[in-house]
């Protein structure tokens, strides 16, 4: 049982890091925002293996969170919004897809061996669990710094969030009433975001972060 609770939990939390890559990978909004859904579904499924695993059932609302916020009401969202602004289909990046790959596989290398060893202690389980939550949220950071859309660069946020949750699912004890108040906030800081999307629209014509750079330069 030892051994199957690791290698599910080893598949599930490899599968983010896959799919990270993969949102790093995609040059259209709607399939990014289709592979930031499956990132978040990828997720409640590896939170309520840990809830199995642990036999900690609160943890399943963690997965019921993540499954209908993250999973479907966030991405359904985002399209909404995509349409509603009509915004450009095609996501500009600051860096070409091969150096941003490099740059990626590079930061899972570090994450494994930095959380590796200053985790020597630790459960085995717990320490892959954190070096891939470490992974996710680089690769997150990656997508965020690379991006020039304001769109893409909110779902670079929100999968940041995601390796956080693994992360802290992943170590035993997290109280419910910690989970439930870091799922709100991302629920409030979605729609502050969403806020202020429309209003660089309104203000810019374009949701190009790059515009907000021209407008700091006229005022100069």
């Amino acid at each position: 049982m030892h051994s199957l609770s690791f290698d599910v939990s080893h598949t599930l939390a490899g599968g983010l890091v896959l799919i990270s890559f993969m949102m790093l990978y995609q040059d259209r909004l709607y399939s990014l925002l289709n592979v930031f859904a499956l990132h978040a579904l990828v997720l409640a499924l590896s939170v309520a293996w840990q809830a199995f695993v642990q036999d900690a059932p609160h943890l399943y609302i963690t997965a019921a969170i993540a499954l209908v916020f993250k999973a479907i009401v966030i991405p359904v969202a985002l399209h909404r919004i995509v349409k509603q602004l009509g915004i450009h289909r095609d996501i500009e990046s600051a860096v070409g897809i091969g150096p941003t790959m490099l740059a990626g596989m590079a930061l899972v290398a570090l994450s494994m061996v930095l959380m590796l060893r200053v985790t020597a202690e630790a459960d085995p389980l717990a320490r892959e669990d954190l070096a891939f939550a470490l992974s996710v949220v680089l690769l997150g950071l990656l997508v965020m710094v690379t991006r020039r859309n304001a769109v893409s660069q909110v779902v670079g946020f929100m999968s940041l969030e995601n390796g956080l949750v693994l992360a802290a699912t992943g170590a035993k004890g997290m109280p419910l009433v910690v989970e439930i108040s870091v799922a709100f906030s991302i629920l409030i800081a979605f729609i502050v975001i969403g806020i202020f999307l429309f209003r660089i629209r309104e203000r810019f014509d374009s949701v190009d972060v790059s515009a907000l750079d021209d407008y700091r330069g006229e005022r100069r």
